[in-house]
């Protein structure tokens, strides 16, 4: 089935009601526009809660619960039941007024606005619901027990990590905490009861509204698809709560190649494969099962590193990769793919510097790896021409670029001659060619992207900025600036479904390459 998607960050979705980013609640107008616009999937970054301080949804404070950031102030009932934005002080109802027009993601503003009202909500259902068992309380501790397994240690986590130390890592907590003496847990669950509590119910709101906006986005025709962070931060709930799993003398990092003459160093934590495989994969597992609660499709990010997970010693001793050999690479990859393609359709984040073999075996395991179009060339050919779209495999994710690489736009203003003349020397691209324009204009956006529709991967993938040939930017890897992972859309959702013309332009690229729309 050939289809058509839109990637965008939940962030950045801007609507006329927002807090400053976009909400779960905003799924579901942009999906029905991604449904006018022929897209039947809308893929997501990751919306795991993120570590303190930082904005990156790649290292995450818990592999399983969402950001309370995303929370739909406007659709939690208990925030109606307070008062709403009536119960806000002045200075906060001014202050959400000011979040709406900023430009780009404010996160702190946003985070103190939203955890202020996220307070009078819990304290809402504190006095209405739970103090007098109602139906809703019972319904919370039924979600409680569903996902006990990831919840109960993330909810003691933060309330330890936000409130007993008031943000300090784990790794500077008392020790019989540091290390989970059962007693020091006991102690700490019951002096943090009600807050351990609050994390509970606001994840039960948080699922509640996730669910409602995937049932809307589906039968609009659209499926969510999903982002599957690498590694967690060392700061978080599950590296606290599952230290066997991880090696904590030692950093994630991915080895010198053609843009890096050093390598890069992450600075995350190591899996220790060989302890996992003793528990039977359940973290993984785990994992796998939480995403396909919440999408229909995901990409597991950075897939060559579960084949075989560069790492780099904190002593300073030689980097190496685990497992070490190839063999037992390939196993431990199958194995985990097999692990995640049981919950839901994946797609294989497979960039940079990636062995022949771990290609293959996404092949042999029917899992699609990305085409970008900037990067398929003839490496070792003379005049490194560009590989015609349409001989794309079927089994591959099409696409102009990721949240990482700069806009189309940027890409084709900013080429060398002798790159521009390689790509107008695919056949497809022959009214460009004879046009011959040095200047990214509309035409050569629309051609370009008809490139990519009509090549042969049975998935296209369209940056929401490429769709339009905008040139902002989600993030500049190897940066950390404010500028990183803020980015709004530049008009509201609803301004967007009113704007035909770009739908219809998207459609027809569907249509033609007949792709199935939303």
């Amino acid at each position: 089935m050939r289809q058509a998607g839109c990637l965008i960050p939940l962030f950045s979705i801007r609507s006329a009601s927002g807090w400053g980013l976009g909400e779960i609640p905003d799924i579901v107008p942009f999906a029905r526009w991604a449904a006018q616009a022929g897209f039947s999937v809308v893929q997501l970054l990751p919306t795991h809660e993120c570590s303190r301080g930082q904005s990156s949804p790649y290292a995450a404070l818990s592999a399983f619960a969402l950001d309370p950031v995303y929370a739909g102030l406007d659709a939690l009932p208990d925030f109606l039941t307070a008062g709403g934005r009536e119960a806000l002080s002045p200075a906060e109802q001014e202050e959400l007024s000011a979040l709406r027009a900023v430009p780009a993601v404010p996160w702190p503003r946003v985070r103190a606005l939203k955890a202020r009202a996220l307070d009078l909500a819990f304290r809402s259902f504190l006095q209405h619901e739970w103090k007098r068992r109602t139906p809703r309380a019972c319904e919370l501790e039924a979600f409680q027990h569903e996902h006990a397994g990831w919840l109960e240690p993330y909810a003691l986590f933060v309330a330890l990590h936000d409130d007993r130390y008031r943000g300090r890592p784990w790794m500077e907590w008392d020790a019989p905490l540091r290390e989970r003496d059962e007693r020091a847990l006991a102690a700490a669950r019951a002096e943090l009861s009600e807050r351990i509590l609050f994390h509970g119910w606001l994840q039960w709101q948080l699922d509640l509204q996730w669910h409602a906006a995937r049932r809307e986005a589906n039968a609009a025709g659209v499926e969510l698809m999903g982002d599957l962070p690498f590694m967690v931060a060392t700061d978080s709930a599950d590296v606290w709560s599952r230290p066997f799993d991880f090696r904590l003398d030692a950093r994630v990092g991915v080895p010198p190649d053609a843009f890096s003459e050093t390598g890069q160093d992450w600075g995350l934590p190591v899996y220790r494969w060989d302890a996992m495989a003793e528990n039977g994969f359940a973290w993984m597992t785990a994992r796998a099962r939480r995403s396909g609660e919440l999408y229909g499709l995901y990409r597991v990010d950075h897939v060559v590193g579960l084949y075989r997970t560069y790492y780099l010693p904190n002593d300073g001793g030689p980097a190496a990769f685990t497992p070490s050999a190839e063999p037992a690479q390939i196993a431990n990859g199958e194995k985990m793919l097999s692990i995640f393609a049981h919950e839901g359709r994946v797609i294989a984040e497979d960039l940079g510097t990636v062995p022949d073999f771990v290609r293959t075996s996404l092949t042999r395991s029917g899992v699609p790896g990305y085409r970008i179009l900037r990067w398929e060339r003839e490496w070792k050919k003379a005049g490194l021409p560009f590989k015609d779209p349409s001989a794309w495999p079927a089994l591959s994710v099409g696409t102009t670029g990721t949240h990482d690489t700069d806009s189309v736009a940027d890409w084709y203003d900013g080429m060398a001659e002798e790159e521009r003349r390689a790509l107008l020397a695919l056949p497809a691209l022959g009214q460009l060619r004879a046009r011959g324009p040095h200047r990214f204009d509309a035409p050569v956006r629309d051609l370009l992207l008809d490139l990519v529709y009509r090549s042969g991967s049975d998935l296209v993938l369209l940056p929401f900025q490429d769709a339009f040939g905008a040139r902002e930017r989600v993030n500049v890897p190897g940066t950390v600036t404010d500028a990183n992972w803020s980015y709004r859309m530049p008009l509201e959702v609803t301004a967007l479904a009113a704007d035909r013309g770009a739908a219809d332009r998207l459609r027809d690229l569907a249509a033609r390459s007949r792709r199935r729309g939303g």
